[in-house]
């Protein structure tokens, strides 16, 4: 796997991690006993601490690229092993 690939793979990653991570600890301006500001919706975050979250998605997207790779090079799960996928992929049986 070249060095480009490997960077766009662990950004998809990372990409992903952030969304799964955004959602959680934020609270409103109602939760949080403060006025609204003017013209934000009710449902805006009021601190979302977003190098917190940064932080999380960076580090989940190494966990799972470094999953990935080591999976991608010891070859432990296979297209071959995902049923109803078998004889798939660049190394498939000719029929």
């Amino acid at each position: 796997m070249s060095i480009a690939a490997s960077i766009a793979i662990w950004f998809l990653f990372f990409t992903l991690s952030l969304f799964l991570v955004l959602p959680f600890g934020n609270k409103t301006a109602e939760e949080s006993g403060i006025e609204r500001p003017a013209g934000s919706a009710e449902s805006a975050p009021v601190n979302p601490r977003m190098w917190q979250k940064l932080g999380a998605a960076l580090v989940l997207a190494t966990v799972i690229f470094i999953a990935y790779y080591a999976n991608y090079v010891n070859g432990w799960i296979s297209i071959n092993d995902i049923p109803g996928w078998e004889n798939r992929g660049p190394k498939a049986r000719p029929d």
